[in-house]
């Protein structure tokens, strides 16, 4: 959300011309050949539906042809044609400004502000009014969350991510493997000191697997944009016991601070550093591809991660498959002390910043925002995220949706399983309301329910329940009514101006490879080479960023209890 401060417009414009011209000339020249970016507009096919045109920049190929999606269209009318990137840094967005054409409709993720710039979004407030009942009574109290901000109060977006969720699964601040919990007795490791001795004994008594491969203690995938989920987001988790803001620390007071810079992250880093030093880090973490580092789980050879499990799920699979139930993670409540809190179930409330938007480029908003409402519709969440009733679910005597095993055991192992089905395919980035909450029925809106995932848990998750004496894994950890919801939305998924992104690109690029070299250093050079990485910061426009990012956060607070 764009809001508080923005100093030095006049450069942020001119950077902002620049970006489309180069946009412009990257169509003229480069990809001259290579067709617009969104053709001219969805209408009417000869069946009678109305095909509209869908950019998703964090999706994937959609024929719109699992039965999912099929009966969406039986219900609604509508069938979309799906666009979606072709590689990480795809620039079709900024195409689309530069040749203002754009889809129907659009999820643009990080480049809102882009498109807000350049007139390309319809504001859905009046839409929503009287089109959108279902809209207006998922979002509920936090309907005006959805206001771009507190000078533009229109609702660009809906949001793209879950209203009112309980957690039920979470893979914690860290994750280790069954084995090495059993024979610990189920001990949990509670601090890094926890962790480290529980690893290092276990590499003694095992230093390689059953098929001869060497143990490996923790290993990391810094070699791409996955850094951040391995290596830079698990220092704010761990080390200031802090929820998900992106890569700032927001205090009380709403002031916020570029995170690498925090002196408890600083001692996150150089325990990594002691455990690279000690072989208990993969000495290869920062010359193996994301490819390996899969690879390296899928074996059974990696003890522990600090991840989130949608990153290695795939490898988790690959064991199963293979028998190695024992070598699939257990997840973990770990933090660098005991006095700092894990924020793993900590709520946040409804994110918001992106979603799926409607074009001014659409000839028919009113059937866009009547097909968005139908997806949030109670008919229409229970057929995103259950499927088609006989098919992937059925209803008991009492009236209880549930799943046949056959139907639970192919979620959980085939990894085209929502693609194929459609099941969960546009729960993301299409609104939908979270685990837990229920529908009028007195069912989950979703498949996930404290009984559902009991139900569902393999034999090593419920030895470990019993050991425990918890009924869910989750009940180890600090429990959300432990924590106050902020006043903000999480900072990560706001539309910022260019001027901090570009700021952010800067720093987060020095990062990437300073907190690497303050890894695998030496020792005595860690200090040294940390304070040359935030002096690097500090040349950068961090002090800039930051009050600009504090102000925004402030100007959100202000608009939400006004």
């Amino acid at each position: 959300m764009i809001g508080g401060r923005v100093k030095n417009m006049k450069n942020f414009r001119e950077k902002r011309c620049m970006a489309f011209a180069f946009a412009i000339s990257l169509c003229a020249g480069v990809l001259s050949g290579c067709g617009s970016a969104a053709t001219s507009g969805g209408g009417y096919a000869e069946d009678g539906v109305l095909e509209l045109e869908f950019f998703n920049k964090d999706g994937e190929e959609d024929l719109w042809d699992n039965p999912v999606a099929q009966k969406l269209t039986e219900k609604t009318g509508i069938r979309l044609k799906v666009d979606y990137p072709v590689a990480a840094d795809d620039m079709k967005v900024a195409l689309m400004i530069a040749e203002q054409n754009f889809p129907d409709m659009i999820y643009a993720k990080g480049d809102v502000a882009s498109l807000v710039e350049a007139g390309a979004l319809l504001d859905l407030t009046d839409l929503i009014e009287e089109y959108g009942p279902n809209i207006k009574k998922m979002y509920g109290d936090e309907f005006d969350k959805l206001k771009y901000s507190a000078e533009d109060p229109s609702i660009y977006q809906l949001s793209s991510y879950p209203m009112g969720a309980t957690p039920f699964k979470d893979a914690g601040n860290a994750q280790i493997q069954w084995a090495v919990l059993k024979e610990n007795d189920y001990q949990v490791p509670r601090t890094l000191d926890d962790l480290e001795k529980m690893l290092k004994d276990y590499m003694a008594a095992h230093p390689k697997t059953e098929d001869g491969l060497d143990t490996i203690g923790i290993t990391l995938s810094t070699s791409d944009w996955h850094w951040l989920i391995t290596l830079g987001n698990p220092a704010g988790f761990i080390a200031d016991g802090q929820p998900d803001n992106g890569q700032w620390l927001i205090d009380d007071e709403y002031n916020a601070m570029y995170k690498f810079r925090s002196d408890a992250e600083r001692e996150y880093f150089r325990w990594l550093n002691r455990m690279y030093q000690e072989g208990v880090l993969d000495h290869e973490f920062a010359t193996q591809t994301h490819e390996d580092y899969i690879a390296k789980i899928s074996s059974g050879r990696v003890l522990a991660l600090v991840d989130k499990d949608w990153d290695y799920v795939d490898a988790e699979r690959v064991l199963i498959a293979d028998g190695k139930m024992d070598k699939t993670y257990a997840p973990l409540p770990v933090t660098i002390s005991e006095d700092v809190k894990c924020p793993s179930l900590m709520s946040q409330g409804l994110t918001t910043g992106q979603g799926v938007a409607i074009t001014t480029a659409c000839k028919y908003p009113e059937e866009a925002i009547k097909f968005l409402d139908y997806l949030c519709s109670d008919e229409g969440q229970v057929l995103v995220n259950w499927g088609v009733e006989g098919i992937n679910y059925s209803v008991d005597e009492n009236g209880k949706r549930y799943r046949s095993q056959e139907e639970i055991d192919a979620s959980n192992s085939d990894k085209d399983y929502a693609k194929k089905t459609g099941v969960g395919f546009y729960a993301y980035p299409f609104p939908t309301y979270g685990n837990g909450v229920m529908d009028p029925t007195g069912n989950g809106y979703t498949t996930a329910s404290r009984e559902a995932v009991m139900a569902e848990y393999n034999d090593e998750q419920k030895a470990a329940c019993k050991a425990w004496g918890v009924e869910l894994l989750l009940d180890i950890f600090p429990q959300p009514n432990e924590f106050e919801i902020p006043d903000f939305s999480p900072v990560w998924a706001y539309a910022k101006p260019a001027e901090i992104e570009d700021i952010t690109k800067k720093l987060d690029e020095i990062a990437w490879s300073g907190l690497i070299g303050c890894v695998i250093g030496k020792p005595e050079q860690f200090d040294a080479n940390y304070d040359a990485m935030i002096k690097a910061f500090e040349g950068s426009g961090m002090y800039e960023a930051e009050q600009m990012m504090g102000d925004i956060v402030k100007a959100q607070v202000r608009m939400l209890k006004e």
